[in-house]
């Protein structure tokens, strides 16, 4: 957010004179625009000056009234493994999603590590995600002051929402939009109307900020590893048909890649918000 700026303003009038020598009964100007035979008052100053009045510093108190609701944040690839921002930062912009959060099991890092590995064979350098989730919608621009409104409108839309269960077992490769990413998922094969009703609660949301709504015909997954750029070609054919064999046959991974979801967050910048499901 950006505070409007503090104008100092100055007189932009000028003095005059008051007149030629012998004027208005015969007084003349002395020193200090005062007329000769006349008695100057006491605490009179010299007559206005022409020169601008200075404007005043702004305080530093005024100008960090609102840095704490701004996010800092310098763009630099190299700092998260060459992932490029989808829109450009902006003072007062907050990248805001809602998302369904997955806990971690160590099992399910343990299939993760294998598909890695497994990729390699096929000159594919992928990253381990650092969280799994399933997106309820984009990733979208939000400002400061709509943040509290749209929590309290997506909190009021979903609180009807029971707990759920989904598998996802199906692995598939999928890209960001602007195919600077490239995702190694696994798609959800039931519970996909769940998911629906709730994208819709969550879409119009968005429509009362006038914000994208999700993707048609979605894809639900959860991502478990990303590399940068587009390497679907790579990962496609024969090395997706070998990744989901290695899943098949992961131990108990019927139970494994069953999901419980008990709460819907949104994220917004470094703003966490939870709704629990009945």
């Amino acid at each position: 957010m950006s505070g409007a700026g503090l104008v100092g303003y100055s007189s932009s009038s000028e003095d005059e004179s008051g007149g030629s020598p012998g004027a208005a009964g015969g007084r003349e100007e002395g020193a200090g625009g005062c007329s000769r035979g006349e008695p100057v008052a006491p605490g009179a100053g010299p007559a206005q000056s022409s020169m601008p009045i200075p404007r005043l510093p702004v305080p530093d108190s005024v100008l960090n009234m609102f840095r704490d609701q701004e996010e800092e944040v310098t763009d630099d690839s190299t700092k998260h493994g060459g992932r490029v921002r989808n829109f450009p930062h902006e003072r007062g912009n907050w990248a805001t999603y809602v998302y369904l959060p997955c806990d971690i099991q160590e099992e399910l890092l343990e299939l993760r590590e294998l598909l890695i590995s497994h990729a390699r064979r096929y000159a594919v350098s992928l990253t381990a995600m650092e969280e799994f989730h399933i997106s309820l919608s984009q990733s979208v621009v939000l400002r400061y002051h709509w943040i509290n409104p749209l929590v309290q409108s997506l909190k009021e839309r979903i609180a009807s929402f029971y707990r759920f269960f989904c598998t996802a077992s199906q692995v598939k490769v999928y890209t960001n939009q602007h195919k600077t990413r490239t995702f190694v998922g696994l798609e959800v094969s039931c519970g996909h109307s769940q998911l629906l009703e709730l994208v819709s609660e969550v879409d119009k949301v968005m429509e009362e900020f006038d914000l994208p709504t999700f993707y048609k015909n979605p894809s639900f997954h959860i991502s478990l590893a990303w590399c940068a750029g587009d390497l679907t070609d790579q990962l496609e054919g024969q090395c997706l048909q070998e990744l989901q064999e290695i899943v098949d046959g992961f131990e108990d991974s019927a139970f494994l890649l069953r999901f419980q979801w008990d709460q819907i967050r949104c994220r917004s910048g470094n703003k966490f918000f939870s709704f629990p499901l009945r």
